[in-house]
């Protein structure tokens, strides 16, 4: 009597290389990378930053500017004329005085829609420069960056599409990675000592598949952050919002661990720390993978190309 064919499972476990689905799951991996690769750098850098936003901006609170007190202080109209002769083109749209007759006044200060506050001597009208230090300004524009993309909603609508194929990403590596039941022990590391292009290769896989449910977790996690109507209507329709006793659901509590699992934001500095450097590995990947893609596919191209004759073979 005939063995029995192998399962489909049975197979894959053994030999997935021999699947069309995942030559085709390859190229969806392939391409949704190369598509999104400065994304994810830009996304995952400032959000290994931003771990730390809270203590950032504790660092760099603004810390009050004194002044010498010297004469008459110069009158609102005054300042304004000051400032905006410091900064042409821009007007004057509020003036802060403090209490203290040392303290440096705030001028906000508006051009194309974009305020800024600088401080301003109330003697002499001397420009103090940005109310703001530099770091906690940087902080300010990478948490922008990281959740609008520097765009407002338009961004963050982008940034939603971000997350879907971070998350295609992760679910594809993960299938691409898997090797069979052989070799998937020598597939979780690195080959050290193998040729600079096995090198790249296994060094890929083996972050990738470390780090897959990390990214996973950011993937859908940013999709609620960034889409959050059907994950709402999705818990009010599980647990519907009582209007009488206006009791805690259950679901509520649920989705705010997203958001606090998406930024790291438990477990205290062990997890920041984790979260900050597991978040710079995605960058690594996206590098990686270029250089595959650039070696294996691209330079052959070229190489070919340039070996063509420029004209046509002589009759």
């Amino acid at each position: 009597m005939a063995n029995p064919r192998p399962s489909i499972w049975a197979r894959w476990l053994r030999q997935p290389q021999a699947f069309r689905l995942r030559r085709a799951l390859f190229q969806v991996h392939l391409w949704s990378g190369i598509a999104v690769g400065l994304y994810i750098v830009a996304i995952c850098v400032s959000g290994s930053i931003l771990v730390y936003r809270s203590e950032l901006r504790q660092t760099f609170e603004p810390q009050p500017r004194f002044v010498t007190v010297a004469g008459a202080r110069l009158s609102q109209d005054e300042l304004a004329a000051a400032a905006e002769r410091a900064y042409p083109g821009s007007t004057v749209s509020r003036i802060i005085e403090r209490d203290d007759p040392a303290r440096a006044v705030t001028v906000t200060l508006n051009r194309g829609g974009s305020p800024q506050q600088i401080l301003f001597d109330p003697y002499t009208g001397e420009d103090l420069g940005n109310r703001l230090p530099l770091p906690y300004r940087l902080t300010t524009w990478l948490l922008e960056l990281h959740d609008n993309l520097l765009f407002g909603e338009t961004g963050r609508d982008v940034n939603g599409v971000g997350s879907i194929l971070l998350t295609i990403l992760g679910v594809t590596g993960a299938v691409i990675w898997w090797p069979g039941v052989a070799g998937w022990r020598r597939a979780l590391g690195v080959d050290f000592r193998a040729h600079w292009r096995r090198l790249i290769w296994t060094l890929h896989g083996a972050i990738g598949i470390w780090t897959v449910l990390f990214l996973l977790m950011w993937g859908l996690t940013g999709i609620y952050l960034t889409i959050p109507e059907p994950f709402n209507a999705l818990a009010d329709a599980i647990e519907p919002f009582d209007e009488e006793t206006f009791e805690p659901r259950t679901v509520d509590n649920v989705l705010y661990w997203v958001a606090r699992v998406h930024f790291g934001r438990f477990g205290g500095w062990s997890t920041k720390a984790l979260w900050a450097a597991v978040g710079l590995l995605p960058p690594v990947l996206f590098v990686t993978g270029f250089v595959m893609w650039w070696t294996r596919v691209v330079r052959p191209r070229i190489a070919t190309v340039r070996q063509r004759p420029v004209g046509g073979a002589a009759t």
